[in-house]
């Protein structure tokens, strides 16, 4: 459909500068190059109109696909993806391979509107039934024995007693008769109901509290699940004032809340109840209940070195009967602090009192913060700059927390249930790396709105805010692995708390956030049996109620690696790869994560070869199915912000690392490849709905200026920001079909969104873009480059993964070099590993 011809293509745009090939290399055609495009493309089309059945032995869909998963046992790739399907028997194959045996999680991902929903088992009071030994669930891959008085855990083969109650006779076939009544023998993934013995418990007293409890909490015993609740806290310091971000924030607000009262519609969960306070130099919190007539009283709490709870009262609300108190003061609270002169602000005290609101009941925090955080707990120094520590030993001093006090506000958040989410809108830098560690590790979000604009960013944090509230999200979780007699757990990445116990807490946990857990062998697995992975999620709902949701995977077992290049998926293992590297920012220059990310590419397709296809000539360039494309991904992860080279402000380092940890595996690879469009090469029937009202989706391109002309109009996506790029030669009637000009000189490249136009051109772009929104539930921040005259063609360009930028080399350039390093390896024998004789030692 495009024309892929680079004979007429424009010259790169105005980019950041890269990194040339060291050395000859040569000539290739960029047409000849492996292109994540066409598989993506191809696997599409291959699940359009085919179900995906989870039983072990088939190729599952990208993740970037939209496909209808059948659960048969397994649990579907949406929730738990593997990055080999067929796990190496031995840790000496693992190894040999290098792929790492790891699975991506996202407990609570959207499933598609056609899959049957979670099914929910009320358990009763003696709770889902439970191996006596590993304490795994049952599931449909345990076996019934002894006549069906006990079943036998798939995960360490003990066999458990049935439980009078749970008791079935067993058919001809060794199943229970009741097989086909119990989801939880039938589905992979399952909810069960549970008792107050699976309550969360109240945390032990700190050794350091951050707050003073006017009412003593209870340090023993469990806590009673209640609806969630929410406490909205306001930056009221000048900054916030000044810029914007006060209105703008409660006005969001209170849209999310109440809506509109004509076409948006409140997206807040009716059970849930709110506190709203607000933060200076001192604490403010209000009274809204619904029996105050007037303005609500205002609360203040002026020592924030010593922070308590004034009063309970009134505090938590229902939004519907204080709606006229919450409306008063999220209407009255810019006005009020309009003129003020108060420089500084205490979000380090704000946070304690918030914990302190929700002790005992856990829910979610959600602040508006502009100020750096200079007075009160945690409070901070300017960083004086920091862009002289780039590429020296105290690089790393960027990424970690300067003061722990911070680290301990997370911990005790997660301990308590409470997830803490943070809109920024500062106009100066905030120190992402020590504040953010709150939500980091409370399982909470970040949304970054720097030099906050209400006009350009006023509609980002509207979407984003409606998508905070209305997306699943459940608080007070913990999350256990279980793995079988052979493997363990070996590392385990994402936005968590890590307790003693190796269980992973989040004070919240909801549909778009995922985790990475690595898995290595304790011993020889057998190869006639499946080994099963279990991961259990215990959670409270939004509406107060307590259960225990399972995921469980069964996998073959193989003895030779071509069969495990054969199943491995490239999606869970470029997430895991990403998250790995970013662990290591607070520990290793970046420099160094780039020659480990290279070295472990190398040595992944260097296995494939030496293994899998030891008889080509070593001059040949030889790919696994697979891993085609990998050199890409690899490439663009050091393209991303958090790990690009040369000179990136720590707080857009952070601030990435901490949202690429916790990203679905769908994001990533989207964010990684951005999608790419040529919206003036569309054909009359594509994205418009067909007779039955399907609408076909048109092909994505590559993300290369190779490819891109002077007469065309480009959209690129990578899931945080949507560029549509405009030709100095675009045709005018093409322009006026999207943005109703034809003159480019009179675009207004301030825009913030498409207009509507009754034409074919701009409905078919609206429906893709809809498409979209419907994936991922929120809007990304939007903006127009016209050709050499726009400052946002550099953002443009810099998305171009394929060409030349970000500090690193082109996609030919940087797939020249692993193939230089594997064809050394095979003629000389060398080590692609690092150490003595390595790579990391030769001229390139």
């Amino acid at each position: 459909m495009y024309a892929h011809s680079t004979r007429s293509h424009i010259p790169q745009p105005p980019h950041s500068a890269g990194t040339p090939y060291k050395g000859l290399r040569a000539a290739i055609d960029p047409n000849q190059m492996p292109s994540p495009i066409d598989t993506i493309e191809a696997d599409r089309e291959k699940w359009e109109d085919q179900s995906y059945m989870t039983l072990p032995g088939a190729h599952p869909p990208l993740s970037t696909t939209d496909f209808v998963a059948i659960d048969q046992g397994n649990s579907s790739p949406r929730f738990v993806r593997m990055s080999t399907w067929n796990v190496p028997s031995t840790s000496r194959l693992a190894s040999e391979c290098e792929i790492p045996i790891a699975a991506v999680i996202q407990p609570f991902a959207d499933q598609d509107p056609r899959e049957e929903p979670i099914p929910l088992v009320e358990t009763g009071p003696a709770g889902p039934p439970r191996c006596a030994s590993c304490r795994a669930y049952i599931n449909p891959w345990c076996t019934w024995v002894a006549g069906g008085s006990r079943w036998k855990c798939n995960l360490c083969s003990h066999e458990t007693e049935v439980a009078p109650e749970y008791f079935c006779n067993l058919d001809a076939n060794l199943l229970r008769l009741d097989h086909l009544q119990r989801p939880e023998l039938n589905k992979g993934t399952v909810d069960f109901a549970v008792s107050e013995e699976y309550w969360a418990p109240h945390p032990p007293p700190s050794i350091r509290p951050l707050y003073n409890a006017v009412v003593p909490q209870p340090t023993s015993g469990v806590r009673k699940p209640v609806p969630m609740n929410y406490v909205f806290a306001f930056d009221v310091s000048q900054e916030a004032v000044r810029s914007g971000f006060l209105k703008t924030a409660c006005a969001v607000l209170l849209e999310a809340l109440f809506g509109d009262g004509e076409s948006v519609p409140s997206c807040f969960p009716q059970t849930s109840r709110i506190a709203i306070m607000a933060f200076d130099r001192t604490l403010q919190f209000y009274n809204l209940s619904s029996e105050i007539v007037g303005q609500p009283p205002m609360l203040v709490v002026p020592d924030v070195e010593d922070v308590f709870l004034p009063s309970p009262a009134g505090l938590f609300v229902n939004v519907e009967e204080s709606r006229n108190a919450i409306v008063d003061l999220l209407t009255t609270l810019p006005l009020r602090h309009e003129h003020t002169f108060e420089t500084e602000s205490a979000f380090g005290s704000a946070l304690s009192a918030c914990l302190a609101a929700l002790a005992g009941r856990g829910g979610q925090v959600v602040t508006f913060v502009a100020t750096l955080p200079t007075l009160g707990v945690g409070a901070l120094q300017p960083i004086v700059d920091e862009a002289s520590l780039y590429g020296t030993e105290k690089e790393k001093t960027l990424f970690v927390p300067r003061d722990d006090t911070w680290k301990d506000i997370g911990e005790q958040c997660a301990s308590e249930g409470v997830g803490v989410s943070m809109f920024l809108g500062m106009g100066r830098p905030i120190d992402i790396g020590s504040i953010g560690v709150v939500s980091t590790i409370s399982g909470g979000e970040l949304y970054f709105h720097p030099k906050f604009d209400p006009i350009r960013d006023g509609v980002v944090l509207s979407s984003q805010i409606k998508r905070l509230v209305s997306r699943t999200t459940a608080y007070s979780c913990s999350m256990r692995i279980r793995t079988p007699n052979g493997l363990r757990v070996s590392n385990q990445l994402g936005n968590f708390y890590e307790s003693p116990a190796a269980d992973l807490e989040f004070g919240t946990m909801d549909a778009d956030k995922a985790i990475s857990v690595a898995f290595e062998h304790t011993r020889t697995l057998d190869d006639r049996q499946y080994a099963f992975i279990q991961a259990a999620l215990l959670y409270t709902t939004v509406t107060g109620e307590r259960r225990v949701r399972t995921f469980n995977v069964a996998l073959r077992v193989v003895t030779l690696a071509g069969n495990v290049f054969q199943y491995a998926d490239m999606d869970a293992t470029v997430s895991y790869l990403l998250r790995e590297a970013i662990s290591k920012m607070p520990s290793q220059r970046i420099s160094q994560i780039h020659e480990d990310l290279t070295e472990k590419c190398a040595l992944i397709l260097y296995a494939y070869r030496k293994f899998c296809a030891a008889s080509a000539a070593p001059t040949q360039l030889i790919l696994p199915e697979a891993f085609r494309t990998l050199p890409l991904y690899i490439l663009g992860m050091m393209k991303t912000k958090p790990l690009k080279g040369r000179n990136v402000t720590a707080d857009v380092r952070n601030f990435y690392a901490h949202r690429l940890m916790s990203l679905s595996a769908r994001s990533i690879m989207f964010h990684l490849y951005p999608r790419m469009l040529a919206v003036h090469d569309l054909n009359d029937e594509i994205a418009l709905p067909d007779a039955n009202g399907k609408i076909d989706l048109p092909s994505l391109m590559r993300d290369s200026h190779l490819f891109m002309e002077g007469h065309g109009v480009y959209l690129i996506d990578n899931e945080d920001m949507m560029i549509l790029w405009i030709g100095g030669s675009v045709s005018p009637q093409v322009l006026k079909d999207l943005v109703d000009i034809d003159d480019i000189m009179q675009v207004n490249p301030h825009i913030l969104y498409l207009p509507v136009l009754q034409t074919r051109l701009s409905t078919q772009v609206h429906n893709i873009l809809a498409h979209r929104f419907r994936q991922r539930g929120y809007v990304p921040k939007f903006m127009v480059a016209r050709q050499n005259l726009d400052a946002a063609e550099i953002e443009f360009s810099d998305m171009l993964v394929e060409d030349q930028n970000n500090a690193a080399m082109s996609y030919l350039d940087y797939l020249c070099l692993i193939h230089k390093q594997i064809h050394t390896a095979l003629t000389t024998g060398a080590s692609i590993s690092s150490g003595h004789g390595g790579f990391r030692s030769m001229p390139w």
